[in-house]
């Protein structure tokens, strides 16, 4: 993490910053058209793509050395990979970085186009720069990327954090000994007999605070097809609103209203010269990981998210590996293989 600092030169650097690395070869390899990939939420490009065993979580009880941008480099494809500041930042800045950095690899290399390989949350981004999701100050797609594949991306947006709401929250609560990187579903929690407040964990925009934004942009309601956890504590108030037992929220449906991405997404629809593919994982196991249980998925994103194509024009192919979870995706040899084989 120092390296990275000394990258960006702060520990909190603007969020419209981003870094770009380069694969091995990304100035002599054969393929044409160079690969940007683009990771997901809590995460960074040298865990995601090249050293899946970095942090330790990998997905896997054991980690590879070595990740997707080694296996496509070592297939002649030069590979290059973003970085974002804020790991759980807006996609709709994060999509103008993402346009920012194709400009660099397209001016660099004197290449039209580029494919892009996004990751969970960063489908979303990935996603928004192509279909001209944009802020009123952002940039329009420039018709710079020839395919897209979506790996374990929330196509139909996902709604795991308000369905599991209090497991989820003792992970990530400080008061209540919670110490993961990601956002609340309520405002108030009850830790060790204390009522306490924690607005910045919170989902939506509260006092002051909007710590989480792309967490909010990825939300889509899934009550309606797989129900809602209803073994947790509070989970009505959770999911739908309201005062709990231990726990205040506002609900899922205000924190759509708020800046959902997903339904505008869809409705934008990805451009017909962008041939898209959308890989999905079938195994929620993810160690240490509190799995998604309500149906079929890769323990984080469903299946059915994964491989939605609404609003996509050119569907290049979707594929379904069973074996793998969420973080499998990005690194396994069979999603890695899969990948080459669709970049061609």
């Amino acid at each position: 993490m120092g390296a990275r600092r000394t990258y960006f030169g702060t520990g909190e650097p603007y969020s419209g910053r981003f870094l770009l690395y380069s694969a091995a070869g990304w100035d002599t390899g054969g393929l044409s058209t160079p690969v940007l990939l683009v990771h997901g939420a809590n995460d960074n490009a040298d865990r995601a793509w090249a050293n899946p065993g970095e942090s330790g979580t990998c997905g896997a009880a054991s980690c590879p050395s070595t990740g997707l941008a080694q296996y496509l480099a070592g297939t002649g494809h030069r590979v290059f990979a973003i970085g974002f500041a804020h790991k759980h930042g807006d996609n709709l800045l994060q999509a103008q970085t993402i346009g920012d950095a194709i400009a660099l690899i397209r001016a660099r290399l004197g290449v039209p186009q580029v494919d892009v390989v996004a990751w969970s949350k960063g489908e979303v981004a990935a996603r928004a720069y192509v279909s001209s999701v944009r802020p009123s100050w952002g940039r329009a797609y420039a018709g710079d990327v020839r395919r897209l594949v979506t790996l374990g991306g929330p196509n139909g947006g996902l709604d795991y954090a308000y369905a599991h709401g209090w497991d989820f929250d003792l992970a990530t609560w400080p008061a209540c000994g919670g110490t993961a990187n990601a956002p609340s579903p309520h405002l108030y929690m009850t830790c060790y007999g204390t009522y306490t407040a924690q607005p910045c964990l919170g989902v939506l925009p509260t006092g002051g605070y909007d710590c989480y934004p792309g967490q909010r942009q990825m939300l889509a309601r899934w009550d309606g097809t797989y129900g809602v956890d209803t073994t947790a504590q509070d989970w009505w108030t959770t999911y739908y609103g309201g005062q709990g037992f231990y726990t205040s929220g506002q609900g899922i449906q205000a924190a759509i209203d708020a800046g959902s991405l997903i339904a505008p997404l869809q409705r934008a629809g990805v451009p017909a010269s962008v041939r898209t593919y959308l890989l999905a994982g079938g195994s929620a196991d993810i160690p240490g990981v509190l799995n998604e249980n309500r149906g079929p998925s890769d323990g984080i994103v469903f299946t059915a998210s994964a491989l939605d194509t609404t609003g996509i024009a050119t569907v290049g192919g979707t594929r379904l590996l069973t074996g793998l979870n969420h973080l499998e995706l990005a690194w396994s040899p069979d999603a890695a293989s899969q990948v080459n084989s669709w970049l061609g």
